[in-house]
């Protein structure tokens, strides 16, 4: 889509030259020049004059000096002219060719500036992405040494238990030991208790019958 913009350019009433100029969006101009008809130079008539007196009638040869002098008046009108649309030329184009640069510079550092804020943004997302890595990390082992002083804390428990299983039974062993030793020895005693009972029952009976 082509924006235009026309430029009017309207010189004096007696130059009566019209410039339009055309301004497309994606660079460059394109210009309309309008001239007006060229001035006619009035033509010189020499009529015969009757002459006057204290009046000199003009010779042919100032008479053509005069149109020479005409004619370069007007040349000297239409150079300025020129040099005056040249000059205004030169400056629409100067204004053409400053809003082709701001629009370049404009365009530059917008791109620039939004380059700069992505890597920005970028370089912000892989920090905030880091940073949870590394506290993912840290958690990791934080939960790894948990895990691993439970386990040491769980098989020092069971050695404790095994340890005081393996004393209780040991334990128990002696005392079932001592207790059937005393068994034993409350056996023997009573026996020895019985065959004394009985010795004395014997010695009793043979002194009774020698007695009798």
């Amino acid at each position: 889509m082509e924006t235009e913009s026309k430029i009017k350019i309207q010189l004096t009433e007696a130059e009566a030259t019209e410039i339009r100029c055309q301004e497309k969006s994606k660079g460059g101009l394109s210009y309309e020049v309008i001239l007006a008809e060229p001035a006619i130079t009035p033509s010189v008539q020499i009529t015969k004059r009757t002459a006057t007196p204290g009046k000199k009638d003009l010779s042919a040869e100032e008479i053509e000096e005069k149109l020479k002098a005409a004619e370069e008046r007007r040349l000297s009108l239409e150079a300025k002219k020129m040099a005056d649309w040249n000059a205004k030329m030169a400056k629409i184009e100067e204004a053409s060719r400053k809003k082709d640069e701001l629009n370049n510079e404009f365009m530059v550092q917008t791109k620039e500036a939004l380059v700069a804020k992505m890597e920005h943004y970028e370089e912000k997302r892989e920090a905030i992405i880091n940073d949870k890595k590394e506290k993912l990390k840290v958690h990791s082992q934080e939960i790894e040494k948990t895990r691993n002083s439970l386990e040491m804390q769980k098989s020092t428990e069971l050695n404790a238990i095994e340890e005081k299983l393996r004393t209780a039974a040991t334990l128990r062993d002696e005392n079932m030991k001592k207790m059937l030793e005393r068994l034993k020895e409350h056996e023997r005693r009573a026996e020895m208790v019985r065959q004394n009972k009985a010795s004395l029952c014997n010695q009793s009976e043979n002194n009774a019958a020698l007695s009798g």
